[in-house]
């Protein structure tokens, strides 16, 4: 029985990446275990937060009279996802006085290298130390016994180690969804896979300008009651250069994000109207109704998402002989930029239902670093014009689509039920929200066994040529040319489907997600709750 549960991360609230699809499909599932005892903290970043919602909660008369250094505020409500669980988002800007105090007492009880710190590092230490002293706060406030804090990622790693230094009968959870070594030796191109037992964590940090980062995640990964990871893939790589093996904790997906009955059919049509519409407008050509629509998306790492594959796959396909595909493809790029705005004659041009075929059909919102962004670079490299008479199109989607991108005006899943197939080839992948979260959508899959949930998928359903709504294309470190031929013939496979095959593969992929739910994994993370409860009765029984 838990007094208090906190989880801390700089994804709480704040929509930036798949930490938030985890946390905040997590939640309803942690509401029903321990009805608001279960507090969010998370970075207080605007007054104008739609996931956040201000309300009286039993916070309040704990906020009232909460004591912090001067300047330092809370906002206490609830976050607006399924199970409105409670939600404290911190206010730390004045912390910043305190970095150097914060930091020599890190050097000195746990031997935290900050010397080297540059970019989100401090920024990322001074918010993990409000959410500490809120979590201490609350603990003598509730005068709470059985309290867990669950910390995620290094931006969070001195927080956890300030909790451990103060609080030592609050047990600890560290979750790494991917260790900035591990992250950093791929997106310098350097093989993870053939070489990760000559790696050493250590040296690493040195050559790639990673110290403080790595310093500090190692420290909390030995530090925690209970270190953990999402997949096996990533196990093996903490356990090389964390030098700890971490308990595997998948991640999830709530089913209650997915329309259902009616409303996905309505959906699903609304999705698929406004792609067309936005591909004619954009070539000049008006689609068919059955044109194939495929996407990939996530963060803008060209080789450890797989982008560079995705955009290749596309390339072989629009080199094949006439002919070879059933039907036209287009395949979108749906990966923030630094986006400057929508493209004006885009709007004009779907404002007045036009299939005109405008100058650069390849984007859809202008970006301010044109001259050097990586996808549109590899674009036009490979020569994209979306010229009429293509079989394959490939347009690029550089805005985050909240709803409000000025073109699409549709949230990401939405938009993600109109699409036939959704690829996400990654080389570096812990575990793979993206894909789960197509096949929940309904959207058939193609995804790597580098992917902590292609792995899941290979032990549990097996792979059987998307039977299951997922294809895992096998990747190593040498056989780019091999997964690049296993998708264009997976493509093809899905080109040729007719309506009732298709239909019957979308049904596939739903039933395949339903089995990752957070129903279904969320004894993982209990189970590691429970251990990291025991050490702490360890520690106090001595």
């Amino acid at each position: 029985m838990l007094d208090l549960f906190f989880e801390t991360s700089w994804e709480v609230c704040n929509k930036v990446g798949g930490i938030y699809a985890v946390l905040s499909t997590k939640a309803k599932t942690l509401q029903s275990e321990y009805k608001d005892k279960v507090v969010f903290i998370g970075p207080d970043l605007s007054d104008d937060n739609p996931f956040f919602v201000r309300t009286k909660t039993v916070l309040d008369s704990w906020r009232e009279q909460a004591k912090f250094p001067p300047g330092m505020t809370v906002k206490t409500g609830r976050w607006n996802v399924p199970g409105k669980p409670l939600a404290v988002l911190v206010n730390y800007n004045c912390l910043y006085v305190y970095k150097n105090q914060l930091f020599a007492q890190m050097w000195r009880e746990f031997g935290v290298d900050s010397l080297h710190a540059y970019g989100d590092y401090d920024e990322s230490c001074v918010f993990s130390y409000g959410a500490a002293l809120v979590i201490e706060s609350l603990v003598a406030f509730k005068k709470a016994k059985r309290v867990v804090a669950h910390f995620d990622e290094w931006t969070t790693g001195m927080g956890l180690l300030y909790v451990k230094s103060r609080l030592p009968k609050v047990a600890t959870v560290f979750t790494t969804h991917a260790t900035s070594i591990g992250r950093s030796i791929c997106g310098n191109g350097k093989p993870l896979y053939d070489y990760m037992t000559g790696y050493n964590g250590d040296q690493m940090a040195q050559e790639l300008n990673m110290e403080s980062k790595h310093s500090l995640e190692k420290s909390a990964a030995h530090e925690a009651d209970v270190f953990t990871t999402v997949s096996e893939v990533t196990a093996r790589e903490c356990e090389q250069l964390l030098e700890r093996r971490p308990m595997v904790t998948p991640n999830a997906f709530e089913q209650n994000y997915v329309p259902k009955g009616a409303k996905y059919t309505a959906v699903r049509r609304a999705a698929r109207k406004r792609l067309l519409d936005v591909a004619s407008a954009l070539t000049g050509e008006t689609l068919s109704a059955d044109t194939m629509l495929v996407a990939t998306s996530g963060r803008c790492e060209m080789r450890n998402k797989g982008i560079d594959l995705y955009l290749d796959t596309m390339n072989v396909l629009r080199h094949l002989p006439e002919h070879t595909l059933s039907r036209k493809i287009v395949a979108f790029v749906l990966v923030p930029g630094w986006t400057q705005e929508a493209r004006h004659d885009l709007k004009d041009a779907l404002n007045r239902g036009l299939a005109v075929g405008l100058f650069n059909p390849i984007i859809t919102h202008t970006v301010h670093n044109e001259e050097c962004d990586a996808i549109y670079g590899k674009m036009n490299y490979l020569g994209f014009r979306n010229q009429e008479g293509e079989d394959v199109n490939v347009i690029y989607v550089p805005s985050y689509l909240n709803g409000d991108d000025g073109i699409f005006n549709l949230t990401y899943y939405d938009l993600l039920t109109g699409f036939d197939l959704s690829i996400f080839p990654s080389y570096y992948e812990p575990w793979g929200y993206t894909p789960l979260e197509s096949v929940a959508m309904g959207v058939p899959t193609i995804t790597t066994n580098l992917a902590g949930f292609g792995q899941w998928v290979e032990k549990e359903l097996g792979d059987n040529n998307l039977k299951t709504g997922v294809k895992v294309i096998h990747r190593t470190d040498s056989n780019y040319d091999e997964a690049l031929a296993q998708i264009v013939e997976s493509v093809l496979n899905v080109n040729a489907m007719n309506t009732r095959e298709h239909d019957k593969l979308r049904r596939a992929a739903k039933l395949t997600s339903k089995q990752a739910t957070w129903e279904n994994f969320m004894a993982n993370y209990m189970a590691a709750y429970k251990t990291a409860l025991a050490k702490v009765d360890e520690r106090t029984a001595k």
